[in-house]
């Protein structure tokens, strides 16, 4: 290693002052402190779309949920054409475990004697 930087000291010195004039125009940049917080007054819409918007929510909060949709007969004559869904055999308690000697994969030990 310091026969390679001995045969490259040109090279050493000039990666050495690149990286120094790159640390002091990082470190010596403008001083004075950028505005990272903007504040924007939202009170009042901008646009037609946000007016709008505005007048759609307003008018959703108005409404109310109650349970008479489901008394209502159009409702009662909707069909369930979903399908059950069949129990499957679950795993080990702990999936990550190691197995052990003569274990099976659903958990319970074999019987060794038969």
């Amino acid at each position: 290693m310091m026969e390679m930087l001995a045969k490259n000291k040109i090279v050493v010195g000039g990666i050495a002052i690149f990286v120094l004039v790159g640390a002091w125009y990082g470190l010596s940049g403008n001083t004075e402190a950028p505005e990272l917080l903007v504040t924007e007054d939202f009170t009042v819409p901008s646009s037609e779309a946000d007016k709008d918007l505005v007048t759609t929510l307003l008018q959703l909060r108005s409404v109310s949920l109650e349970g008479t949709i489901f008394s209502d007969p159009l409702f009662q004559t909707l069909v369930d054409h979903g399908s059950d869904i069949i129990p499957e055999p679950v795993g080990r308690p702990n999936p990550f475990a190691p197995l052990l000697f003569g274990q099976f994969a659903s958990g319970t030990p074999a019987s060794v004697g038969r």
